[in-house]
C-alpha cells in the first residue's frame, strides 16, 4: 500500500528530464501534498483496521481536498465494508455533486437508494441516468431498469415511482416501446398482470416490430389473462425473432393447442432451417402424435445441427432427449438392437433414467417383466427425487404392458406413505378405473379434489367415467364445466363434455365441441368419440374418414378399438 501511495506521488511530482531525453510536457499540478499522503495513508489504515469510521472520514476528505473520482469511490467501497448504508450514500451524494455530469456517481446514488429500500427517493437519479446515458444507449438503458429494482421490498412502489420517472420516454415513440416494457415488467412483479398486459399492448401501440412488449406478453400468455396473446399474434405477422416464434410454440405446447404449435414450429423450420431446437421439439411432437417417420427426419435434423454446436449442458440435454425418443421409434419398430444403440448414445447422466426406462421397456416387449423392473430399481438414488422418478417409471411400464394390478398395488402402497401425493392418488384412481374398481376410483378421485381443489384432472376423469358408463350425468356435466373453468382450452376437457352431451341426448352440442376439440388436437380418443357422434346422426362415411384418421394416429388405442368393435365396423 505504501508503495503504491508513493508511485501516485511520484507520478504527479514533476520530474527533470535527463540530457539525453526528449523533454514533455510536465504533469498538471496535483494537491496529493505530503499532509495528504499521510492522511490517505492513515485512512487506508483505519479503514483496514478497527476503526474503518475513522478510516472513512479520512478518505472522503480527502476526496473532497483532492476531487478525485477514484477516491469518493473508495470512500464508499469503505462505507459498504462497515455496513453503513448511510455513510455509502453520502459519500456517493458528495461524488455526484463534485461531478455532477458522471454517470458512474450517479448510478452509485441510484443503486445505494434502491439497496437502501428508499424507493421513493430513486426518481431523481433513475432521471437523471437514463439522462446521461448516450442516446444510442437509451433503448437497453430503459430496458435494463427492473433488474435494478428486482430485490426492492415494495414492488408497487417500485412501479409508481419508475411510471411516473419515465413520463417523458413514454411518450416519446423513439422509446416507449421499451419504457412501457420496463413499466409492465415492474408491474408483473407487483403481480399486476393486467397491469403488465396493458403496458405491453400501449409499448407495442408505440412500436410494433418491438420485441420487447411481445416477450413481456409471452410470459403473460395464459388462459386467465386472454388479452396478452393478442399482442404475441400480432408481433408474429411480421418477421419475428426464431427464438420469440420458438417461445411462442412452446406455450402453445403448455397450453396443449398441439395442433397450433406444429405450425409455428413449421415455420420456425421452413424459415431458419439451422435451428436446432425447433427440429426437436418439432420431432418430439410428432412422435407424440404417432408420426414416426417425420419424427425420425426431424430428430435425425436436429442430431445433425447439434453436432457442431458447442458442448454445454443444454446441448447435451437435447442429444439426450433426441436419442431416447429415437430409440422409442426403434422400439415401436420391433428393432431393439437399434433401440438399444440409441441409448447407447446417451452420455448425461441425468438422464440415465429415462434411459434406463427405455431399456427396461425394450426388456418387457421382449417378455423380460421381472428383469425390466429389477433394471429400474437397480438405479442409484443421487438426489432426494430419484426415489419418486423410478417408481413412476415402474409403474408406467406396467400400465404400458397392460399389467394394471401390480401397477396399483405399486401405487397403492407408494401413496399410502405421508405427505399426500396428488399426483400419485390420481394415478392410482386412473388404475383402479383400468381394474373396473369404480368406488375406488370415485374414493380416490374425491381425495385428491378435497386436499387440492383446483386439481382439474381429478374433476375432468371422475366426470368423464361418469358420462361413460351413463351413471348420474347432470352431477357428470358439472365436474367437467368445473374441470374447464381451470383449463378451458384443454381438448380433453372439452371431448369429455361433449361426450356427456351425446350421453344426455344432445348430439347436434356434442358435434359441435368435438369438431373444435378434434381440431385443436387430432387425437385417437377424439376421433373415436367424434365418429360415433356422426355415426349416430347418419355421417357415415365422414364417421369412417374420421376413425381412419385415428387408427393413423394411433391404431393400438384402446378406446377406438372398443368403439369400432362395439358398432361392428371396419374402416
Amino acid at each position: 500500500m505504501l508503495l503504491a501511495l508513493a508511485q501516485v506521488a511520484c507520478a504527479q511530482t514533476p520530474q527533470t528530464p535527463q540530457p539525453e531525453e526528449t523533454a514533455s510536457p510536465a504533469p498538471a499540478p496535483t494537491p496529493l501534498d505530503a499532509e495528504l499522503f499521510y492522511q490517505l495513508l492513515l485512512g487506508e489504515l483505519n479503514a483496514r483496521g478497527l476503526e474503518p469510521a475513522t478510516g472513512y472520514s479520512l478518505i472522503l476528505d480527502s476526496a473532497r481536498k483532492t476531487n478525485d473520482p477514484a477516491l469518493y469511490q473508495r470512500a464508499v467501497e469503505v462505507a459498504f465494508q462497515s455496513r453503513s448504508g448511510d455513510a455509502a450514500l453520502q459519500a456517493a451524494r458528495a461524488w455526484k455533486q463534485a461531478h455532477p455530469t458522471s454517470r458512474e456517481a450517479n448510478r452509485y446514488v441510484l443503486q445505494i437508494l434502491v439497496a437502501l429500500n428508499r424507493v421513493a427517493d430513486s426518481a431523481e437519479p433513475l432521471k437523471a441516468d437514463i439522462a446521461l446515458s448516450d442516446a444510442k444507449e437509451r433503448n437497453a438503458v430503459l430496458s435494463g431498469i427492473p433488474r435494478t429494482y428486482a430485490r426492492v421490498s415494495d414492488k408497487k412502489l417500485a412501479a409508481t415511482v419508475v411510471e411516473q420517472a419515465l413520463g417523458d420516454y413514454l411518450a416519446n415513440p423513439a422509446t416507449a416501446a421499451s419504457a412501457w416494457t420496463s413499466v409492465g415488467r415492474l408491474r408483473l412483479a407487483a403481480d399486476d398482470n393486467a397491469g403488465a398486459v396493458e403496458a405491453a399492448r400501449r409499448g407495442q401501440a408505440a412500436n410494433p416490430r418491438a420485441e420487447g412488449p411481445a416477450l413481456l406478453a409471452l410470459e403473460l400468455m395464459d388462459p386467465k389473462l386472454p388479452q396478452a396473446e393478442p399482442i404475441v399474434r400480432r408481433y408474429m405477422e411480421g418477421k419475428p425473432l426464431p427464438e420469440l416464434r420458438m417461445g411462442y410454440a412452446r406455450a402453445l405446447l403448455d397450453a396443449q393447442r398441439y395442433a397450433e404449435a406444429t405450425k409455428q414450429l413449421q415455420v420456425v423450420t421452413a424459415e431458419k432451417p439451422d435451428y436446432p431446437e425447433a427440429w426437436l421439439v418439432q420431432g418430439t411432437l410428432q412422435l407424440q402424435d404417432n408420426q414416426d417417420a417425420a419424427a425420425e427426419t426431424s430428430l435425425k435434423r436436429f442430431l445433425e445441427l447439434a453436432q457442431a454446436q458447442r458442448s454445454g449442458e443444454e446441448r447435451s440435454r437435447g442429444l439426450a432427449q433426441a436419442y431416447l425418443s429415437l430409440s422409442r421409434i426403434a422400439e415401436k419398430r420391433k428393432d431393439y438392437a437399434l433401440a438399444g444403440a440409441w441409448l447407447d448414445k446417451i452420455e448425461n447422466p441425468q438422464d440415465l433414467v429415462a434411459a434406463q426406462h427405455r431399456r427396461a421397456s425394450i426388456l418387457a416387449r421382449q417378455g423380460k417383466m421381472d428383469e425390466a423392473r429389477k433394471l429400474l430399481r437397480s438405479l442409484p438414488d443421487r438426489a432426494p427425487t430419484d426415489a419418486r422418478t423410478k417408481l413412476m417409471a415402474e409403474v408406467q411400464l406396467l400400465r404400458e404392458h397392460k399389467q394394471f394390478k401390480a401397477a396399483y398395488d405399486l401405487l397403492a402402497q407408494a401413496a399410502a406413505k405421508p405427505p399426500f401425493d396428488a399426483d400419485l392418488v390420481y394415478d392410482q384412481a386412473m388404475l383402479a378405473e383400468k381394474l373396473d374398481n369404480l368406488p375406488e376410483m370415485e374414493r380416490l378421485l374425491r381425495q385428491v379434489i378435497a386436499a387440492k381443489p383446483d386439481y382439474h384432472h381429478a374433476y375432468n376423469a371422475l366426470g368423464y367415467s361418469l358420462a361413460e358408463r351413463s351413471l348420474r350425468l347432470p352431477e357428470a356435466k358439472e365436474l367437467i364445466k368445473k374441470a374447464l373453468t381451470f383449463a378451458p382450452d384443454d381438448p380433453f376437457i372439452s371431448d369429455s363434455l361433449a361426450w356427456v352431451e351425446f350421453r344426455m341426448g344432445n348430439k347436434a352440442e356434442a358435434l359441435r365441441i368435438l369438431d373444435t376439440a378434434y381440431k385443436a388436437r387430432p387425437d385417437a380418443d377424439i376421433a373415436a368419440h367424434l365418429g360415433e357422434v356422426l355415426w349416430s346422426l347418419g355421417q357415415r362415411d365422414r364417421a369412417q374418414a374420421i376413425w381412419k384418421e385415428g387408427l393413423l394416429l394411433n391404431s393400438e388405442n384402446d378406446t377406438l378399438q372398443e368403439t369400432l368393435k362395439r358398432l361392428r365396423v371396419k374402416p
